[in-house]
């Protein structure tokens, strides 16, 4: 499979997982106990699917490669904006799991902070991922060389087959499974 294809599959699992957050929200909204086992699980797939294997390989491969081979004023500003947008991205997580932490420990306010910050990172992620689905990815593949197009290819195979080894995409996809069984 093509590396920029398989970043728009990994897209549709990490969208799969935006809509399991929104429903764990809406629960508390509607006056559910904070399930945090799942958000806990959440925040795993996140930093480990979506930012570290996921992100991995734009931010280590195709952004790298655009930012080298490409024309600094056609690519600067769009591929450092994905990097800002990682970055933030990064952000709303963090805030989520020290407001999780507020909440566990008796501070009940603290759960209009796991809605924001759990909302924010689904809303930033679901515009970053139409970013790069229809904008970022088709750009790299129109302007980067036949060349440095097979470097991503070759590049992406090396960095999958390493996580299938470790078993990172199936831990991640079952955990997906199990959170979204859960959320119906």
């Amino acid at each position: 499979m093509k590396g920029i294809e398989l970043m728009k599959e990994e897209h549709g699992n990490i969208k799969r997982l935006l809509g399991v957050v929104r429903k764990l929200c809406i629960n508390i909204l509607n006056g559910a106990e904070v399930d945090y086992e799942a958000f806990y699980d959440a925040i795993d797939f996140i930093r480990n699917y979506a930012d570290k294997h996921h992100h991995g390989k734009e931010e280590s491969i195709l952004f790298k490669e655009m930012i080298e081979k490409l024309d600094e004023k056609i690519n600067r500003a769009p591929v450092q904006g994905m990097y800002a947008e990682h970055d933030l991205a990064r952000l709303f997580v963090s805030n989520l799991e020290e407001a999780l932490k507020r909440v566990k420990d008796g501070d009940m306010d603290s759960r209009v902070d796991i809605i924001a910050n759990a909302i924010a990172y689904t809303d930033l992620l679901n515009r970053h991922i139409y970013k790069e689905d229809n904008a970022i990815y088709t750009f790299a593949e129109k302007k980067l060389s036949a060349e440095s197009l097979n470097y991503v290819e070759e590049e992406c195979e090396k960095f999958e087959k390493a996580a299938a080894d470790e078993g990172v995409q199936q831990k991640y996809l079952k955990i997906l499974e199990k959170l979204e069984a859960k959320a119906k």
